[in-house]
Parts: C-alpha cells; structure tokens; sequence
C-alpha cells in the first residue's frame, strides 16, 4: 500500500490541473487544521474555486492514471506469488554448462569436424567395378568371286570382367582387374556331298615306254556349303600400379585434406573452449549484476525510509509552527522521488534475473515463475596480481591465440603441397598379368592357375605444363597468407598482452574504489546524521538534509557499483587470462 501511495502521487502529479486542485484541496484542509479562522477558511474557498476550473479532459487524465496505478499494483502483487529460489555462483556454471544454448550450438562444431575427417578418408576407400555384357553379330550367306557358296556367320560373345581400384597412402593408384570373354557361333565351312559326284578327267602321257597320251576318269564327290559351330574362351587376371615419383610423391591432394581436417578437429575444440569461457564469464558478471541489483532495491528503500522519516518530521514541526508548510512540500517531493527510484531499482532486479536465466537455461518456460535469490554476498577478497604469470598464461592458454596457432600450422601445411605442386609429374608405372584361353571357361581358368602365360611391364610417365602459371601463383599465394597470418598472429599476441595489463590495472584501481567509496558512504552517513540533528535544533534547513540524504543514496551506489567493478574485474582478467576453467576446476570432455 506504500508504494500504491507513492504511484497515486506520481500519477496524479502527471494528470495537469487535476493535480493542482488536489494538492491544493489537501493543503488547504491542513492549514484549516491548524489554522480554523473564518478568513482563512475563505481564502481557502476561493483558492479551491479557482483551481477547480478543471477540464473533462483533465478528469480522464485522471481516471486513467489511477487505473494504470491499479493495473500496476495487481502485476506487482502477481510478481511476488513467484516462486523463491536461492541460487549459488556454482549451480549457474553448472546449469549453463548443460544446458546454455550457445554451449550447445558449439559443443556440435567438433563432431562435425570428426565427420569431416571421416570423410577426408573415404579418399583412400577401394572402388569395386564390374560389368557384364552380351553381343551379337551375323552375316548373311552368299557366293564367293569363284563362284563358290558359303553359308551364313553367326557369332555371340559373353563379356565378364570386375576390378578393384583405389589411392594408396603415397600417392599410388593401384588397380586389380579380371577379365573373361566366351565367344560362340557358327561360320562358314565346306563338306563333302556324294550326292552330287562329279568326273575329273586326269590326262597324262606314258614316256617310258613310249605309249603316247592317256587319260582316266575319276569319280569325284561334290562340296557343299555348310556352317561350322565354333567356341573358345579367354581370361586375363592382372594388377597394374602408376607411384609418382615427383608431383604428388610428399604430399598429395588427399593427404592435404586429411592433415586440414585433423587441424579443424583442433581448432573447434578452441572455439568450443572459447565460448564456454565467454559463456562463465556471462554466468559470473549477471550474477553478480543481479545481487547488485537487489543489493539496489535495498539502497533505494533505505533512501524512502529516511525521506518519509523526514516527510514525518516535517509535519509534526509544521504543527507546532516552527516549520513553513513550503519544506513539508519538498520532503513529500523527495519521498514521491524515492518510491519512482525503488520502482525502477525493483524492474532492473527482473532484468538482471531475466540475463541470467536466459544463460542457465534452454526451456524459458521451466524458469519465468522463479524469483531468484543470490546465495551470495559480494566482497572484495584481496588478490594478489602478477602480470608476467598473467601473460604467461594468456600466451599459453588462451583459445584464440591456440586457434590462430592452428591455423598457421594449417597454412604452412598447405604451402608445403603448393611446393609439390611445382614439381613434373613423373609417374613409375608398372603392371602384371596372367592370360589363358581354351574351348571352355574352365580350360581359360586352368591356363591362368598354371600361370603358364605371364606378361608384365614397367615404365615412366612424364607430364609437365609448359608455363605452371597456376602452380606458381598459387604457392605465392600462400606465402602472401602466412605472412599475414604471423603478422595477424603478433597483433593477437600483443592485444591479448594489453588486455591482460589493462585487467590487472582496472582490478586494482576497482580495489581501491571500493575502499574509498566505503569510506565515502560512511562519511556521508555521519553527516546526514549531524545534519538531521541541525535541523532537529533548528540551525539548519530541509534543503539541506534533503540534499545530504540523496548524497548518501549515490555514495551507497557508488560502492555498490564499485564491489561489481571489482569482482567483475576479476571475472575479466581470468577470461583474459585463459584460466577460466582451471580457476572453477572444469575439465572439459569433448567426444
């Protein structure tokens, strides 16, 4: 009802005239109190008569005001049915750990990475081949230039052959192959055909002794065209390698992928490392927001409490005359000031619960009704910074500069193929096999097992562009990025050294605020203090007090703010630092 109080005078402090009259109606009727003389009453009539002059739109102003006053007490009053929950610095870590979204996003990137290297491999998988084929082919009959018929050729051939080929680890490719043809048909033949006989007239002449010419007769049988069924089989069963000897001999376009992917593996382990660090430090910074957030709230009701102590003050003074009705006007100002402050102070507390809830979990649902509590206080525990140990670390430890490492590596691998690269290809080839043949597949097979006819070759293969142009420039090329990979390297090195410096430096001096704005806050209380009793005696004014009492509010805040700076400032030098997860003793399983 206090702060439903305050949000009435606020509201109606906005609503134009509306408020004048009531402050004035509310005025008058305490001077009436005090004061109960006729001509006082009159006066006060006709000071009411002329500010009542208010508009119908004024009177809405109003109406609206109170129910956004009623709206808002009814949300508040549903904000504090949340559920209470006291939370410590170590369960956040740990249910951002699990269940931060970001976390997980990232925690994918190095599988992904592992299936790239798996894929990289599927480089040195054998392929099997084989086919199968069926041919047909005929000719038809006819007569030969002598006259002669011959009969029709028909002729069919079974193909079967399977091979297995593939990339050795040096570069060679190597392929083992088999191959076997069973070719059958008919061609054209001739036979005999008594049939149809024909003589042949054999004319000769007796020398010896002189008989003189002769001749016989001879019964000959007919031939005849026919066509003749054949079938042979043959087979090969052989292995042939082609090894580069220059280009591609050191390293290979498939060695270069598998050595990338396995570099990538590497490098998503850092980013993975790198965003849980960022995401701890995020963890660590809204929790401690979220405790200077209530520690807030309470700063701003002890700075309503002592302005409605003075508020009440005022009024008993002003009935006993020695207070002008003016200075109770100002403490009520103050006290309408404060109530706005605590509701602003009370609306970061929902925004610093609502940062940190949204780093500890992935179902926003299961966290809206907590009301969380910090179970800690913030302090400021005195460390002890080195800086060459600090940059030690941060040169060791720190992901982006493991990953920009990686990359270098990753660079300088790639140039070392660009290298090859320039090279002839000069290729050793060489080859063995072992043939057979016969009527049957059966007969081809037992040649080849008696390994009866073996051929084998050996040789070199020389190719080269004449200009290499692409080779050239693309070893450039790679000289050019890893020149400003190092040079990108330096700059990383040196921006991790000054971060780490300005760290230490802001944790320092944050250390020292705090001291000094503790300091400041208990000067500052001790002279609102003496100040309230110069009032109470009459040698002072509530301007003054009004002003000492909202420079002990800021001096409040002032070492609030400083207590965040530090402890923040500590989150940030471990972040910078690298040592994030060893300063919480988390041990990162990345599978």
């Amino acid at each position: 009802m206090r702060n439903l109080g305050g949000l009435l005078r606020v509201f109606i402090g906005k609503a134009g005239g509306a408020a004048v009259t009531f402050n004035l109606a509310l005025g008058w009727a305490r001077e009436r109190r005090r004061r109960p003389d006729d001509a006082l009453f009159e006066d006060g009539l006709t000071k009411m008569n002329q500010s009542c002059k208010v508009t119908v739109s004024m009177q809405r102003t109003l109406v609206i005001a109170m129910g956004l006053v009623l709206t808002l007490s009814l949300g508040g009053g549903s904000a504090a049915a949340q559920t209470k929950r006291s939370i410590t610095l170590d369960e956040c870590i740990q249910l951002a750990l699990e269940h931060n979204l970001d976390i997980r996003i990232e925690r994918v990137m190095p599988r992904i990475a592992r299936l790239s290297l798996e894929n990289a491999y599927s480089a040195y998988d054998p392929t099997f081949n084989s086919s199968f084929g069926h041919t047909s082919s005929s000719s038809p009959s006819g007569v030969d230039p002598q006259g002669r018929s011959y009969a029709p050729t028909e002729t069919r051939k079974d193909s079967f052959s399977f091979g297995l080929s593939g990339l050795g680890p040096l570069g060679e490719n190597y392929r083992l192959s088999a191959n076997f043809n069973d070719t059958y048909g008919t061609r054209p033949g001739s036979a005999l055909d008594w049939s149809d006989p024909y003589y042949v007239t054999n004319n000769f002449e007796f020398i010896n002794p002189p008989w003189g010419p002769a001749s016989v007769r001879t019964l000959q049988p007919g031939v005849r065209s026919v066509s003749n069924p054949f079938r042979t089989a043959d087979g090969f069963v052989g292995f042939s390698i082609s090894q580069p000897l220059m280009k591609n001999f050191w390293i290979d376009g498939a060695r270069l992928n598998v050595i990338l992917r396995r570099k990538d593996i590497k490098s998503s382990e850092q980013d993975y490392r790198r965003v849980v660090i960022s995401t701890i430090s995020a963890v660590q910074q809204a929790y401690y927001s979220l405790i200077a957030a209530r520690e807030a709230v309470k700063v701003r009701e002890m700075a309503l409490e002592l302005s409605e102590e003075l508020l009440r003050e005022n009024r008993k003074r002003i009935e006993v005359g020695v207070l002008a009705p003016l200075d109770e006007k100002q403490a009520e100002s103050e006290v309408a000031a404060s109530r706005a402050a605590l509701l602003g102070a009370q609306n970061d507390v929902r925004t610093a619960q609502n940062a940190l809830k949204k780093l500890i979990t992935d179902n926003w649902d299961d966290w809206k009704d907590y009301d969380l509590e910090p179970a800690e206080k913030l302090s400021s525990v005195v460390q002890v910074f080195n800086r060459q140990d600090s940059w030690s670390k941060g040169l060791t430890m720190r992901p982006e500069l493991i990953r920009a490492r990686i990359e270098l590596e990753k660079n300088y691998v790639t140039l070392k193929y660009d290298r090859n690269q320039l090279y002839p290809q000069l290729d050793l080839v060489g080859s063995f096999g072992l043939a057979g043949s016969g009527n049957e597949f059966s007969d081809a097979l037992g040649v080849i097992s008696d390994r009866s006819n073996p051929t084998y070759g050996f040789g070199l293969q020389l190719s080269m562009p004449l200009s290499r142009r692409a080779a050239r420039t693309s070893y450039r090329l790679t000289k050019e990025n890893i020149e400003q990979a190092l040079l990108a390297l330096k700059k990383l090195e040196q921006d991790i050294l000054v971060e780490i410096d300005n760290a230490i430096a802001q944790a320092q001096t944050s250390f020292q605020q705090v001291e000094a704005t503790r300091a400041s806050r208990q000067y500052a209380e001790a002279a609102l203090e003496a100040e309230r009793k110069k009032l109470e005696s009459g040698k002072s004014t509530n301007f003054e007090v009004i002003r000492l009492q909202r420079d002990l509010t800021q001096r409040r805040y002032e070492e609030l703010a400083a207590l965040v700076q530090y402890n923040t400032a500590l989150v940030r030098l471990a972040q910078a630092e690298g040592s994030t997860l060893d300063q919480h003793g988390i041990n990162l399983q990345i599978k």
